[in-house]
């Protein structure tokens, strides 16, 4: 079986971040976002099997863009959001090194206010 990195590809560019997928068997994609339009970036973390990702949400956009870790181009991704100040670094370093499995860290930080708008438009 093949590893994500060998078929999950991250690159950008000082305008676009892309996303060039072609798993095994399976039907290959590209697509991409802007920078400019990143709104919120969500880290969950992995366990032992299975990546830590990242959920970058952009605006005018319901669904979020789902990026491995593990994926080739992922940690480098990770850095330049950093850099970028798209999310807390102090707050990185924390749920990189001390968060426990499964936890989902979202920068900005949802609040109370931003659920409540959530779950009016879903109704």
């Amino acid at each position: 079986m093949s590893s994500l990195s060998e078929w999950y590809n991250i690159f950008y560019d000082d305008m676009n971040v892309y996303r060039d997928v072609r798993p095994p068997g399976g039907q290959a994609w590209k697509d991409q976002f802007e920078w400019k339009d990143v709104i919120r970036i969500c880290f969950q973390t992995g366990d032992l099997y299975s990546s830590d990702e990242l959920y970058i949400f952009i605006k005018d956009k319901k669904e979020s863009f789902l990026i491995p870790m593990d994926a080739k181009g992922g940690l480098e991704l990770w850095g330049e959001i950093i850099d970028r100040e798209l999310f807390d670094a102090e707050l990185a370093i924390k749920i990189t090194t001390e968060a426990e499995d499964g936890i989902l860290t979202c920068w900005p930080e949802i609040t109370h206010e931003d659920i409540e708008k959530f779950s009016e438009n879903k109704e």
